[in-house]
């Protein structure tokens, strides 16, 4: 395809990063375009499952910490309602309401199964920040059986927190072939 008939539908500032990786050579910042959107592909599969065994493996450690299958409903009023919480204006207990509302507009039955699908892998991953950690008294730690003893919940976090920002530059579209204007799939390797 035409260089710049291409940047008509992709836009211009999308392409210039390619086009600047490639030392201002159309051609190889085309081929880095179509490069970046296979090996882009190519992470789909892992990251969805990813994101869904995450999400089970927490509900169900959840479920046994509160000895409520309906946890992310009752605690709403519980651990999300704590006023340690409010500089962070209640994070996980907006995102819940908001499901809520979103599927009542949709005409769709309020279940824990439709909320628990419905959250972002950032809902997730924000139960092993320090704030929620320590109100759920570090029971997500158990997500992780078999890691070891030197893996920390900052440890962890910190890695949860690099894969969803991975995972939102893949679902999002974004790059994942630089590490500032060099082209490096070193991100994409670790």
């Amino acid at each position: 395809m035409d260089y710049l008939k291409f940047e008509q539908f992709v836009s211009k500032s999308r392409l210039d990063r390619f086009l600047i990786g490639c030392g201002n050579n159309q051609g190889k910042a085309l081929e880095l375009y179509k490069a970046n959107i296979i090996i882009s592909k190519s992470f789909y599969p892992l990251l969805h499952l990813f994101e869904v065994f995450l999400r089970n493996r927490i509900n169900t450690i959840l479920i046994s910490h509160f000895g409520d299958a309906d946890w992310i409903r009752t605690q709403k009023m519980g651990f999300m309602n704590d006023l340690s919480l409010k500089p962070s204006d209640y994070y996980l207990k907006n995102q819940i309401s908001s499901t809520e509302t979103y599927l009542a507009k949709k005409g769709i039955t309020i279940t824990s199964g439709k909320i628990i699908s419905e959250q972002s892998l950032g809902f997730w991953t924000s139960l092993f920040e320090n704030h929620h950690y320590k109100l759920l008294s570090g029971s997500v730690i158990h997500c992780f059986p078999l890691k070891p003893s030197t893996i920390n919940r900052s440890s962890i976090s910190i890695r949860l927190i690099r894969m969803r920002d991975f995972r939102n530059r893949v679902y999002h579209n974004e790059p994942i072939c630089f590490k500032g204007a060099i082209v490096d799939y070193t991100e994409a390797e670790t």
